[in-house]
């Protein structure tokens, strides 16, 4: 028997909005800079640097394979990660990103039929909650439920956050369908045993989407609520 969807569970960046080469790279950029540092991600490097998720993990990456500057790393990092949030949420307040196409259509369908709508990211828990507020506005931002940052030890594409999502919301994973677009995201909602529908971002158009439900440029490529409720699948996990 077919379980009846209940949740539309969202990425952050690259679904609700393409933040990643315009948003999360010039603001972490500028904190480099500001933090008197000769580091500048080139829009190639950054792509290369997303297969690992989470910003801080992010940076992490880049130094231990360029070289760390002096002093203590993990204060450094916690200092960069600070001060490139407070800049990228200055660009999300200033209007500079736009949501994606269907992204608002999409949250007040699932909203109106009275599912569950939350939002599951490896990036930082108030970047994702300005977006959320500011680009969907607050009265929509009051009924979806955040899940960011380090909220779980392992971020994507282990699967634990949107475990964790199903298990707070008490919901079977089979009754989620999830929106992504990265494949460590794919491999994360998967790995969940979730059904996930693939929206190609920027950095993301050509990388290898094998096992996604659907794969489409943006949610208004035939993307519906019918169709989300006709990929749910049989699944025996019970809430704990």
């Amino acid at each position: 028997m077919r379980p009846e969807m209940e949740a539309l569970i969202f990425d952050c960046d690259g679904v609700l909005v393409d933040t990643e080469r315009d948003g999360h790279r010039a603001a972490f950029n500028a904190a480099f800079a500001a933090e008197g540092l000769s580091v500048e991600w080139s829009v190639e490097r950054y792509g290369e640097l997303l297969t690992t998720g989470g910003g801080k993990e992010r940076m992490r990456r880049h130094f231990d394979e360029t070289g760390w500057p002096e002093g203590d790393r993990d204060a450094l990092i916690a200092r960069l990660h600070r001060r490139k949030t407070d800049l990228f949420m200055e660009l999300i307040e200033g209007g500079a990103l736009p949501l994606r196409p269907g992204v608002a259509r999409m949250v007040d369908a699932a909203l109106g039929a009275g599912m569950r709508v939350a939002v599951c990211s490896t990036s930082n828990e108030r970047a994702v909650e300005t977006v959320v507020r500011v680009l969907l506005g607050p009265d929509r931002a009051a009924r979806i439920t955040v899940f960011a940052g380090d909220v779980v030890p392992k971020k994507k594409p282990d699967p634990a956050i949107y475990l964790l999502a199903a298990k707070t919301l008490c919901l079977t994973p089979a009754a989620c369908v999830v929106v992504e677009d990265s494949h460590i995201g794919l491999r994360a909602a998967k790995g969940a045993g979730m059904r996930c529908v693939v929206t190609r971002s920027t950095y993301t158009h050509d990388e290898d989407f094998t096992g996604a439900d659907r794969i489409v440029d943006h949610l208004d490529q035939g993307i519906d609520l019918d169709l989300c409720r006709a990929l749910t699948v049989e699944e025996d996990t019970e809430c704990r």
